[in-house]
């Protein structure tokens, strides 16, 4: 077997299951038991995976509520299966279900995008990059045929397709053709390697000497989006030699966990002051000086920008005469930031 499939398909489950079931832990799956073997059952056959589209895994299995629970304690059912099987699965599109309508059709489409950054203890910016998703929610009547097309097309890497996705087109003139399903998806993934900045910065200081240690924080905006930079949060792990921390700061809210993990909440950065925080951390006796430094988690969300820079050129609906609308959104958020000290 391809060597990648198996983890494809795994990825495919969680995903699935995340959708039914509203999040993905032990629990959740040990109550929803029976719906998760359901699922499994119509995933794979005989080793082979056979349905993992989510809109039609939803015609033949329904989704968990409290009604389906409690007539499943009352009539002593517990099956969720459907006794027809959706008309997609014998379609040359098994992943859009037939025969959909709607008063209004509309699509919307919106780049969704993490940004990945390690910055070392001298402020240098050691790795910059960007993972990105195009998440398409679709209500069109019938069976449409779209074309989407970005005006920067070359700036991608590693891009991963639905499989609804047509790759000749992409291959020679990188657009993108496909039928889409109908709802939410992800119609592709990216990555946007070597960008030169990030649109905030964190600046630690640590200074330790007989027996405690000083701590300062500045966290300010260094390449301004155009657009507001808010849920701000910079969390970091005391060290284990560290007996006590009093630590304040000018704006947001600061907490100290039981485990020691330190959780400042900035929000919005206001324009008139830059936040910062400061304190004392009281050592184990005996330490002179602070060996292990900690290591800063950064969050942050800009709504309506892209930081890749990727833009959207144009979405056109081939084979269907009417009208639709369309709409298009970005959001770029902090994943695995990192500033060391």
């Amino acid at each position: 077997m391809p060597p990648l499939m198996a983890t494809e398909f795994l990825c495919r489950v969680a995903d699935v299951l995340s959708d039914y079931l509203g999040g993905l832990n032990e629990d959740l799956i040990k109550d929803n038991f029976v719906i998760v073997y359901e699922l499994l059952d119509e995933m794979i056959d005989n080793g082979f995976p056979l349905t993992t589209e989510p809109n039609i895994l939803r015609e033949m299995i329904a989704p968990p509520n409290i009604v389906s629970k409690v007539l499943s304690v009352v009539t002593g059912s517990s099956s969720n299966v459907s006794d027809t099987l959706p008309g997609a699965t014998a379609s040359l599109v098994p992943w859009r279900t037939t025969d959909t309508k709607y008063a209004s059709n509309e699509i919307y489409v919106d780049l969704v995008e993490e940004m990945d950054a390690t910055i070392n203890r001298d402020g240098v910016l050691v790795k910059c990059e960007i993972n990105g998703e195009v998440q398409v929610n679709s209500h069109i009547t019938g069976l449409p045929d779209l074309t989407l097309s970005f005006s920067n097309p070359s700036i991608l890497d590693d891009v991963r397709f639905h499989p609804c996705v047509r790759y000749r087109p992409w291959e020679s003139h990188q657009f993108l053709s496909f039928v889409p399903p109908d709802g939410q998806f992800k119609l592709m993934s990216y990555r946007v390697r070597k960008l030169k900045n990030t649109p905030i910065y964190v600046k630690p200081q640590l200074t330790s000497d007989g027996g405690t240690c000083r701590l300062s924080v500045l966290v300010g905006i260094r390449n301004d989006p155009g657009k507001t930079i808010d849920s701000v949060t910079v969390q970091f792990q005391l060290p284990s030699c560290i007996l006590s921390a009093d630590l304040t700061s000018n704006y947001g809210i600061v907490n100290i966990l039981s485990d020691k993990t330190c959780s400042w909440s900035i929000g919005r950065i206001p324009k008139d002051k830059a936040p910062s925080l400061s304190g004392t951390l009281v050592l184990e006796t005996g330490l002179e000086r602070l060996h292990v430094f900690p290591t800063f988690q950064v969050g942050f969300r800009i709504m309506g920008v892209a930081l890749s820079g990727l833009q959207i050129d144009k979405l056109d609906l081939r084979t269907v005469p009417y009208r639709f609308y369309k709409g298009f959104r970005a959001l770029t958020r902090a994943g695995e930031f990192e500033v060391r000290s």
